[in-house]
C-alpha cells in the first residue's frame, strides 16, 4: 500500500495549521497605535511608572504618600494591574556609549580615566547580580463595563478562552478614545503622588511582550523596529 505523501510546509501554513500552538493561548490579538488589542475586543494601555525611595522620606512625607496612594486607588471604578518586572541589568548599551565618548576624547588623561571607568562598570556588573526593576500600570477598557458584570461572570471569564473578535476601524477609534481618557486621568493621579508616567508606544509594547515571552533569547536577539516589520492591516 502506497504511503501518503507528506504535506509541504506551504500547504501546512495555508491550511491554517502552521500557527505555533502557544499563540492560541495568548490573550492579545495585536498591538496598534500604542494600544494592546485583546482577542475579546477589549483594549489595554501600559504606563511605565517612575519610582521613589519611600524609606528615605520623613514620617510626614510617608504619611502624605500613603494618603495620596489610597485616594488614587479609590478613584478607580474599573480594575487596573500593577506589574513589576525584574531583569538582570544589561550594561552593553551604556558601555557602548562610553566607548564612543572615549574614542572621541582628545585629552589623554580624560581618555585614560574613561577607559578605567568603563572597565570598572563591566567588572562591577559581572561580579554582582545587579537587577533592573521596571514598574508598569496596565489600564483596561471594556465596553461592556467591568463594574456591571457580576462576580461569577468575572471569575468565569478568567478561566475561559476569550472570543476572537476583530474590531473595525470605527470601533477601535471609539474604544481607544475612552481608553485615552482613562490614561490621562491616571497620569494626573500619579503626578499627585510625585510619580511620573509615560505611556508605552507601539515599539515599546512589542519589546515588552517580546522580552516577557522570550526571557532566554531576547538578550541575544533584539527586536526589529515596528516600522521595519511587514504588518497586515486587519481594519
Amino acid at each position: 500500500m502506497a504511503k501518503k505523501k507528506a504535506k509541504t510546509k506551504e500547504a501546512y501554513v495555508k491550511a491554517g495549521k502552521g500557527t505555533p500552538s502557544t499563540q492560541r493561548y495568548l490573550a492579545l490579538r495585536e498591538i496598534r497605535n500604542d494600544t494592546v488589542i485583546m482577542k475579546d475586543g477589549t483594549l489595554r494601555a501600559v504606563l511605565l511608572i517612575s519610582s521613589i525611595n519611600f524609606f528615605l522620606k520623613s514620617d510626614d512625607e510617608q504619611k502624605g504618600i500613603m494618603q495620596s496612594y489610597t485616594q488614587f486607588l479609590n478613584a478607580f471604578d474599573y480594575p487596573v494591574q500593577i506589574v513589576i518586572q525584574s531583569r538582570r541589568f544589561d550594561p552593553s548599551h551604556y558601555i557602548a556609549q562610553l566607548e564612543k565618548l572615549e574614542a572621541s576624547q582628545t585629552n589623554d588623561l580624560l581618555k585614560l580615566q574613561m577607559a578605567d571607568y568603563r572597565q570598572y562598570i563591566g567588572e562591577l556588573v559581572s561580579l554582582g547580580n545587579i537587577m533592573d526593576k521596571k514598574f508598569f500600570l496596565v489600564i483596561p477598557y471594556d465596553p461592556a463595563g467591568d463594574s456591571k458584570r457580576g462576580f461569577i461572570s468575572r471569575v468565569t471569564s478568567i478561566f475561559s478562552a476569550p472570543a476572537d473578535i476583530i474590531l473595525g476601524r470605527e470601533q477601535f477609534s471609539e474604544r481607544k478614545h475612552f481608553l485615552d481618557q482613562r490614561v490621562d486621568n491616571t497620569v494626573s493621579g500619579l503626578l499627585g503622588m510625585g510619580l511620573s508616567a509615560a505611556r508605552l508606544d507601539t515599539q515599546s509594547l512589542v519589546e515588552v511582550f517580546y522580552n516577557l515571552y522570550n526571557p532566554d533569547t531576547s538578550p541575544q536577539e533584539k527586536m526589529v523596529e515596528t516600522n521595519k516589520l511587514q504588518i497586515e492591516d486587519t481594519f
